[in-house]
C-alpha cells in the first residue's frame, strides 16, 4: 500500500468524522487509496486485505463498512435481498448488477428516467430510490 493511498484513506475518514484507528486506515486506502469509486462486498474487502500488511478479521471487516455507511462515506446496495455491496460513490445513481458474474458496476445516472413514483402512505416520505438494473448474457436460443 503506497503512502499516498494512506494519507488519501485518513483523510477521507478525517473529513467524516471518523476515527482513523489502523484498521480503519487500512481499509480506507483499499477502498479509495487510488481516487476510484468502487462496489465491494465484505467478502471480497476481507480477501484485499489479506494482502496487505494490516490483516482484519472477516468481523471487523462488516463492522468496518457499516460505520463507514453510518458516516455518510459509502452507501449499501443490496441485491437478491440478500447480497450487499458496498459502493464509495454516494450520490444518488443506478447500478447495473451483472448476474453472471456477481458484479456490481454504475450505469449511466443520465438515461434513466423516472417519470413518477406511487404515493406514499400517510405520515411516511420516501429516503431513498434504489434502481439496480439486472444484467444476463443472451444465451444464443434467445439471440435469434
Amino acid at each position: 500500500m503506497t503512502t499516498e493511498a494512506i494519507e488519501r484513506g485518513t483523510a477521507w475518514l478525517t473529513r467524516a468524522g471518523v476515527r482513523p484507528t489502523r484498521q480503519r486506515v487500512s481499509l480506507a486506502a483499499l477502498l479509495i487509496g487510488d481516487g476510484k469509486n468502487r462496489h465491494v462486498t465484505a467478502e471480497s474487502l476481507f480477501a484485499a486485505a489479506g494482502h496487505s500488511e494490516d490483516k482484519v478479521s472477516l468481523a471487523t471487516v462488516y463492522n468496518t463498512l457499516r460505520a463507514f455507511c453510518d458516516a455518510g462515506l459509502m452507501q449499501e446496495v443490496t441485491v437478491d435481498g440478500h447480497k450487499s455491496y458496498f459502493d464509495t460513490r454516494v450520490d444518488d445513481h443506478p447500478h447495473f448488477y451483472w448476474e453472471d458474474e456477481g458484479r456490481l458496476t454504475d450505469a449511466p445516472a443520465d438515461q434513466l428516467r423516472i417519470d413518477a413514483l406511487p404515493e406514499v402512505p400517510d405520515g411516511m416520505e420516501i429516503s431513498k430510490v434504489d434502481v439496480v438494473i439486472r444484467l444476463r448474457a443472451v444465451s444464443d436460443k434467445d439471440a435469434g
